[in-house]
């Protein structure tokens, strides 16, 4: 295995996140695997990912999931304090998979897009 070290926010009951760890594992690396949904990220760490992957907070919201529309997270008025402050109560919310390397970081959908960040 590589030493290139990188992190899968991941979510093992969704098929493109499985697949986006099998192919980090094809590509002889060996991830550091963090299960959002039991250990979710504080705010200070999903804004160092986001700064890393030139995203916004709003580019990382799962829309799928019933939170989503229960709390009205499709009002442009929102702020983005509020949104991180929902994704605290709700993980789920989180689109996954995201995935770090010292390439960068990549919200993986579609799943091609870890390509960006392996070595």
């Amino acid at each position: 295995m590589s030493a290139f070290e990188v992190t899968i926010y991941h979510n093992p009951a969704c098929s493109t996140s499985r697949n986006v760890l099998a192919m980090i594992r094809d590509a002889g690396v060996a991830p550091k695997i963090v299960e959002y949904l039991k250990a979710p990220p504080s705010r200070t760490e999903l804004e160092t990912i986001l700064a890393r992957g030139g995203l916004r907070v709003r580019e990382i919201l799962r829309k799928k999931a019933p939170p989503y529309a229960e709390l009205g997270l499709d009002d442009p008025a929102l702020s983005d304090d509020v949104i991180f402050a929902a994704i605290a109560e709700h993980p789920v919310l989180i689109e996954r998979p995201i995935v770090m390397s010292p390439k960068g970081v990549r919200l993986c959908r579609p799943k091609e897009k870890v390509f960006e960040v392996l070595p």
